[in-house]
């Protein structure tokens, strides 16, 4: 036989049970189910007598005569002043391909007075740093620059001074740097391709 807390907690489960699930139909009344309504889309649209079309006009005709023979040579009616007096020879004359005598192909000079030079400070991995270098590079009066102008991620930026065409002048800047900046430069030759 079984204990007497047993029977009562069965029969509390039971009793739960029977009220958990038939007392919120009891409780609720009359159930209202939703269901959405579709309209359906026609595959043709309706067409209507109430639509109006509008009338494209027929194409207008110009009578123009054209003339007998081609014609090969126009010229406007000259001012009473002016004469002008067309020959064959000024017609054969015009109608002669112009002759063009090609130049000679110089290759670029590659010496020390055709290319440009910069000197490079330095190359940092903070960009910061070597902005606020240029900043002061450019109040003391140098033409000064960082490459990338866009940095990427992994990118080091460089800090240099120019470009100039004069070798001589950039290397007499090099002891005014290092005395501005602390950092020894050293003189590249400029690419613009690529700086």
């Amino acid at each position: 036989m079984a204990s007497k807390f047993q029977s009562r907690l069965v029969g509390t489960i039971i009793l739960v049970a029977i009220g958990v699930i038939f007392l919120p139909d009891l409780f609720d009344g009359k159930k209202q189910h939703y269901q959405e309504q579709f309209a359906s889309i026609p595959l043709q649209p309706e067409i209507t007598d109430e639509v109006e079309y509008e009338t494209i006009p027929a194409p207008e005709f110009a009578e123009v005569d054209l003339p007998p023979e081609p014609v090969t040579v126009v010229i406007d009616e000259p001012q009473p002043e002016q004469q002008v007096e067309v020959t064959a020879a000024a017609i054969e004359a015009a109608n002669q391909p112009l002759k063009v005598e090609p130049q000679p192909v110089t290759e670029p000079k590659v010496g020390n007075q055709d290319s440009a030079w910069v000197v490079q400070l330095g190359v940092f991995r903070n960009f910061d740093n070597a902005n606020q270098l240029v900043e002061r590079l450019r109040k003391a009066g140098y033409q000064a620059h960082v490459f990338p102008k866009q940095p990427q991620p992994g990118d080091l930026a460089r800090v240099v001074v120019g470009p100039d065409v004069s070798k001589q002048k950039l290397s007499g800047d090099i002891k005014k740097l290092e005395e501005l900046t602390g950092l020894k430069g050293r003189l590249v030759r400029f690419n613009p391709l690529n700086p």
